[in-house]
C-alpha cells in the first residue's frame, strides 16, 4: 500500500501537457529511426572478426576428413577427395588431409597444430601443398609421419602428382615406424645426389619426338633408294634384284610408321586430370559471393593479412569512395594467384571473372596474401583507367623491402594508400573499363599432348628427305676419298669439329657492354624503320632509361653489369617483337638463352633439392628434364658488388630491375620505368 501511494503521489506530482508528451513521444520515434538507419548503414560483417585460417580448416575437416582446396583446379580438381578418402584409410588411423594452395607465409606445422586444437580430435593429420606432401603430424597416434614425408620428397619425382605421392606416403605409414625408418634411410642415400626421373613428357619432348619421327619416316628408306640406287649405277641386274631396295624401304616405311606411336606412347604432359566447368568456376563464385555480403573478401584457406583495425579502416575509406563525387563501389579480394588455378595465375582474368559474377562495376583490387602485389582494375567507373594503370607506384603494387620482410607484406598499410590514390584519381566525363583479357589456356587441354603425327612431324619430314640427300652425298664422297687414298696409302685427314655456340654463364663485364652497345644499336635502327607499336616502344624506352638515354654509354665504365644484362633483353625482346616474335617469357636461367616456352621447377643449387618456378627456354627444359642437377651450372652468375670477384645468381645480387626477369618483359618494363621514376 505504502508503494502504490508513494507511485501515485509521483504521479500527481509530474504533470506532462499533452502538447508536450505528443513531442517527446516524436522526439523519441525519430532517434530510434536514426539508430535503425545508421545500424542498417553500417556492414554488419565490418563488425565482425574475420574467421581464421585454422578455424575455417577445421570447419572444413569436421563436415569431411579430406579436404580439397577450390583453389588448383588445373593440378588438383576437388573431385580427387573421394580417391584422397579412400587411401587415408589404408593408414589404420583417423586421418585428417588438407590440400592447400602453396604458400610461402604459411608454416605447416604450425597449422597442423592450430587445426588439431580447433577440431579437438586425435588422428593423422596431413597438409599436401600443391601436389606434394609438404607436412605431417600425429596427434595421440603411433605414426612415422618423418619418414613418409622423407621417402615421397627422395622417391618421387616431382611431376608425380598429389594422389600419388599421398599413396606412397600412405604405404610408408602402414608400414610401422622401423620398416619406415629403413625405407627414409635407403631413400635419403639412393637419390641423395640425383632425383628420380620424370614421369611425364612435356610439350616441347613430344614435339622433339614428333620431329624425330618425321626424320626417320623419310630419311631412312629415302636413304636405302639413295644409297642402292648409287651402287647400283652403271651396272645392270637381273629385274627381281631391282625391287629389294624399293620393297626394303616400303617395310621399313610401314615398320616406323607402326613402331613409332608404341614407343611413344605419352598422352598426357601431367596427373592432373581435367576438371569440370562447375570446379572451374567454383572459387569465382566462392569470392564474387562474399563480395556481394562485404566488398572486402579475405581467403578463408589463406593466412590473415588485415587485422579488425585495418579491416575496419579499409571498410570505412570505401565507403566514403562510393559516397565521392565520381566515385563508386570498390571490391578487394584478398586471394592468391598462381597458375594452377582456373584463371592460371592472370590477375585481369581473374578480375573480370569476379566482376561478371557480382554484376556491379566498380574498382575491383586484387591481393594476394602470398606474394603481397597489388592489381588495381576499374570496371565502369568514371576513373582515368591511364591513370590507375601506369600512375600507380611500385610501392604499392608490388612492395618495397620494408613489405618484403613482413610477413603480412603491409598490405593493409598499403590497401589504405591505394584508396588515398582512388580518392585523387581524376574523374572523367565518361564510364572506363579495362580492355576484356585474353581467355587463359584451355584446363582440358593443358595437360594433353599433341598428337604423335603433327606439330614439327611434318618438317621433320622434310629435314629427313634433307638428310637422306646428305647422307648419300656424304657416302659418296666417303666412297671416292677411301678409294682415293687407298690407291695412294696415305693416312686419312683428321675430320673438322665445329663447336656449337652457347650464352655464356659467366660473361665478363666488356663482353656485356659490347653485346649491350651491339644489340641497343640494332633496336634504335631497326625501329626506326619498323616499330610503330606502344608495346615495341616501351620495351626501346626501358633499355634507353637503363644508360640514361645514350646507346654509347653502355660501352663506358659505370654501368654495373645487371643493368647491362637488363638493357641486353630488353632490346633482344624489342627486336624479336619489330620481327612478330614476341614473347612476354624470357628464360630465367640465363636471360641471355632469350625468350622461353613456359614455366618449371627447377633446381637452382647443387646443395639440397631447392627449386624455383622459373620461365625456362627449350635447352634449359631438356636439361631440368634429363639432367636436373645440371640446371645450377646454366645459372647467368654475375660478380657481386659487396663480394668483389665472387659470382652469385643474377637474381640474387641486385635488387634492380634484372630480379623482374622470371616474371616477364612486361614486368621487366614496369621495374625499369619505376625505378627511373617515370610514369
Amino acid at each position: 500500500m505504502r508503494a502504490g501511494t508513494t507511485n501515485n503521489a509521483c504521479a500527481a506530482r509530474i504533470r506532462i501537457p499533452s502538447s508536450s508528451r505528443a513531442r517527446v513521444l516524436g522526439l523519441l520515434l525519430t532517434l530510434g529511426a536514426l539508430t535503425t538507419l545508421f545500424a542498417s548503414a553500417t556492414p554488419a560483417v565490418a563488425a565482425q572478426a574475420p574467421i581464421t585460417q585454422a578455424a575455417y580448416l577445421a570447419d572444413r575437416l569436421r563436415e569431411n576428413p579430406v579436404h580439397v582446396t577450390d583453389q588448383l583446379p588445373r593440378e588438383v580438381p576437388q573431385s580427387t577427395a573421394p580417391d584422397f578418402a579412400r587411401l587415408a584409410k589404408r593408414t589404420g588411423v583417423p586421418t585428417y588431409v588438407l590440400v592447400l594452395p602453396m604458400m610461402s607465409s604459411t608454416d605447416g606445422e604450425q597449422l597442423l597444430d592450430a587445426v588439431h586444437d580447433r577440431l579437438g580430435r586425435d588422428g593423422l593429420y596431413v597438409l599436401i601443398e600443391g601436389t606434394d606432401v609438404a607436412q605431417a603430424a600425429a596427434y595421440g597416434v603411433r605414426a612415422p609421419t618423418d619418414a613418409a614425408v622423407t621417402v615421397t620428397q627422395y622417391e618421387l619425382a616431382y611431376d608425380a602428382g598429389p594422389l600419388l605421392s599421398f599413396e606412397r606416403f600412405v604405404d610408408v605409414i602402414a608400414q610401422g615406424e622401423d620398416k619406415a625408418a629403413s625405407r627414409a634411410e635407403a631413400a635419403r642415400e639412393r637419390y641423395r645426389d640425383d632425383e628420380p626421373a620424370e614421369l611425364y613428357i612435356g610439350p616441347s619432348d613430344r614435339r622433339n619426338q614428333s620431329f624425330l619421327t618425321g626424320i626417320v619416316l623419310t630419311g631412312v628408306p629415302l636413304s636405302i633408294l639413295l644409297i642402292a640406287a648409287y651402287a647400283r649405277r652403271g651396272r645392270t641386274g637381273k629385274p627381281a634384284l631391282r625391287l629389294i631396295a624399293p620393297g626394303a624401304a616400303l617395310l621399313s616405311a610401314a615398320a616406323i610408321a607402326l613402331t613409332a606411336p608404341v614407343v611413344f606412347d605419352e598422352t598426357t604432359s601431367s596427373a592432373a586430370r581435367p576438371p569440370t566447368p562447375a570446379e572451374m568456376s567454383a572459387r569465382v563464385e566462392r569470392v564474387a559471393a562474399g563480395l556481394k555480403q562485404d566488398p572486402v573478401y579475405a581467403d578463408p584457406e589463406s593466412p590473415r593479412v588485415l587485422d579488425t583495425r585495418r579491416l575496419d579502416r579499409l571498410h570505412e575509406r570505401i565507403r566514403d569512395f562510393r559516397r565521392s563525387d565520381g566515385g563508386g563501389p570498390v571490391y578487394v579480394s584478398l586471394v592468391p594467384q598462381t597458375p594452377e588455378s582456373e584463371s592460371a595465375g592472370d590477375t585481369d582474368l581473374f578480375a573480370a571473372a569476379v566482376h561478371a559474377k557480382v554484376g556491379e562495376d566498380g574498382v575491383y583490387v586484387v591481393a594476394d596474401p602470398d606474394d603481397g602485389t597489388i592489381d588495381v582494375l576499374n570496371h565502369g567507373l568514371r576513373l582515368d583507367s591511364s591513370h590507375l594503370s601506369f600512375g600507380l607506384p611500385d610501392s604499392l603494387t608490388l612492395g618495397d623491402s620494408r613489405a618484403d620482410e613482413a610477413d603480412d607484406h603491409l598490405l593493409g598499410e598499403r590497401l589504405d594508400k591505394l584508396m588515398t590514390f582512388l580518392d585523387e584519381t581524376p574523374r572523367t566525363d565518361r564510364r572506363q573499363s579495362e580492355p576484356a583479357p585474353a581467355p587463359a589456356p584451355s584446363a582440358a587441354d593443358e595437360h594433353t599432348l599433341p598428337a604423335l603425327y603433327s606439330t614439327d612431324f611434318w618438317p621433320g619430314l622434310f629435314v629427313g628427305a634433307v638428310a637422306a640427300l646428305l647422307l648419300t652425298g656424304l657416302v659418296a664422297g666417303a666412297t671416292w676419298i677411301v678409294r682415293g687414298l687407298l690407291r695412294r696409302r696415305s693416312p686419312l685427314p683428321e675430320p673438322f669439329d665445329r663447336m656449337p655456340f652457347t650464352a655464356p654463364t659467366a660473361p665478363s663485364t666488356s663482353y656485356l657492354r659490347r653485346t649491350a652497345y651491339t644489340e641497343l644499336v640494332a633496336l634504335s635502327a631497326e625501329f626506326s624503320v619498323s616499330g610503330d607499336r606502344a608495346r615495341d616502344r616501351e620495351r626501346l624506352d626501358a633499355a634507353l632509361l637503363l644508360v640514361d638515354g645514350d646507346p654509347g654509354r653502355a660501352r663506358r665504365p659505370g654501368v654495373d653489369p645487371a643493368t647491362l644484362v637488363a638493357v641486353i633483353v630488353l632490346a633482344r625482346a624489342g627486336r624479336a617483337a619489330l620481327t612478330g616474335r614476341a614473347s612476354n617469357l624470357c628464360c630465367g636461367v640465363n636471360p641471355l638463352h632469350g625468350p622461353a616456352e613456359h614455366r618449371h621447377h627447377v633446381r637452382v643449387t647443387t646443395e639440397g633439392n631447392r627449386r624455383r618456378l622459373l620461365p625456362v627456354c627449350a635447352p634449359c627444359r631438356d636439361t631440368a628434364v634429363a639432367e636436373p642437377g645440371g640446371i645450377p651450372e646454366r645459372l647467368l652468375k654475375l660478380p657481386d658488388p659487396g663480394l668483389g670477384s665472387t659470382r652469385l645468381p643474377y637474381y640474387d645480387i641486385t635488387d634492380g630491375p634484372l630480379t623482374a626477369v622470371p616474371d616477364g618483359i612486361g614486368r621487366l618494363v614496369e621495374r625499369v620505368r619505376g625505378t627511373a621514376g617515370v610514369h
